[in-house]
């Protein structure tokens, strides 16, 4: 257990170091108005920290920085989320005023918002492909060798993707495949649709369609591409203005692990309803060591859909960042709803 003095102190110091980026030392902490020890007294209190290993203290300097510990310790029990300001409400209702046509579009919208807001990386999953559905398949022919396929979800995510054509195949086939396909496939979970055609759907093609096994491959190719999750960034780059990441190697290394969306997937997902918050090591990937990444779920009608986060420093501006995404989650979470329903 701390003392009332000690998470004084530290709260003081932590809140320092997000703002300024520089160690902090005890006579600047005793400067402050809601501080009213001598900087004697905060030295000592500051040496006990940093042997509880809630401080640490650079090599290059006097003063003491927050450690791991002593930021989960700030997250866990002394911040409140941060009331957010009329231009912040603002900036997040205005997302969701506009009309898009498109699922996708509006998590991309709630991706730059986030980062906009926050000068850190946003990035938004979803909706999750376990829980979306077929609405509706369209194979449109472009030329005798091609054709696009356009598969629209329970969500209102549309993919767009150019495939061949099978070799000698035409319009009549082609339409009865795709009438086949929007009978027996309407309501099926994405995830489910390549079993689905391997097992009852194929049996049923194979009744109606010369070029068969073309087509299955055709169509394998189609609904492979709707198993990965799909992520959304902002602010990819905003990562590189924290003065921690100017070391060429670890920025390196950070953008690696960005670019695999598997990884970020694995990063970024929670089932834990509300927010989530992990610090440093925590994050178990070696690149992330100085980071934090905080998240929030997104649902329709209660169902989990997605996740959006951000992505910062450890000196993260916790209060802050928790109060945008939780009030953003939740816009977003009410939107989805009225547009399920519709």
């Amino acid at each position: 257990m701390l003392t009332e003095r000690q998470l004084l102190i530290l709260n003081a110091i932590i809140d320092d170091y997000i703002t300024h980026a520089e160690p902090v030392g005890s006579r600047s902490v005793s400067k402050r108005e809601d501080i009213e020890f001598s900087p004697a007294t905060i030295r000592n209190e500051m040496s006990d920290l940093e042997e509880l290993g809630f401080l640490e203290k650079p090599h290059s300097s006097a003063g003491r920085i927050p450690s791991q510990k002593g930021y989960r310790y700030y997250v866990d029990h002394l911040l409140s989320p941060k009331k957010l300001t009329k231009n912040e409400i603002h900036g997040i209702q205005s997302v969701f005023r506009d009309r898009f046509s498109e699922m996708e579009q509006v998590i991309q919208q709630s991706a730059k918002i986030l980062s906009s807001l926050t000068s850190y990386t946003s990035i938004v999953l979803g909706p999750e492909v376990f829980e979306s559905t077929l609405k509706q398949i369209q194979i449109i022919p472009i030329s005798h060798e091609s054709a696009v396929a356009i598969i629209v979800t329970d969500m209102g995510h549309v993919e767009n993707q150019t495939v061949p054509l099978p070799e000698g195949i035409n319009i009549n086939e082609l339409e009865k495949v795709v009438n086949i396909l929007n009978e027996k496939l309407k309501g099926v979970p994405l995830i489910h649709l390549r079993h689905k055609l391997s097992t009852e759907i194929g049996k049923v093609l194979e009744k109606y369609i010369d070029h068969y096994d073309s087509m299955i491959t055709l169509l394998n190719q189609t609904f492979l591409s709707q198993q990965s999750e799909k992520v959304f960034f902002g602010g990819k780059t905003n990562i590189l203005a924290q003065p921690e990441f100017h070391d060429v190697e670890r920025v390196k290394r950070l953008f690696n692990i960005l670019e695999e969306d598997a990884l970020v997937s694995k990063l970024f997902r929670s089932d834990y309803k509300g927010i989530t918050i992990k610090i440093g090591q925590e994050n178990r990937f070696e690149p992330f060591d100085d980071c934090s990444v905080i998240t929030a779920t997104y649902s329709v009608d209660g169902k989990h859909m997605g996740t959006v986060g951000i992505l910062g420093p450890t000196r993260m501006e916790y209060p802050r960042v928790i109060g945008i995404l939780d009030y953003l989650s939740k816009d977003l979470s009410k939107l989805l709803s009225a547009r399920y329903q519709k």
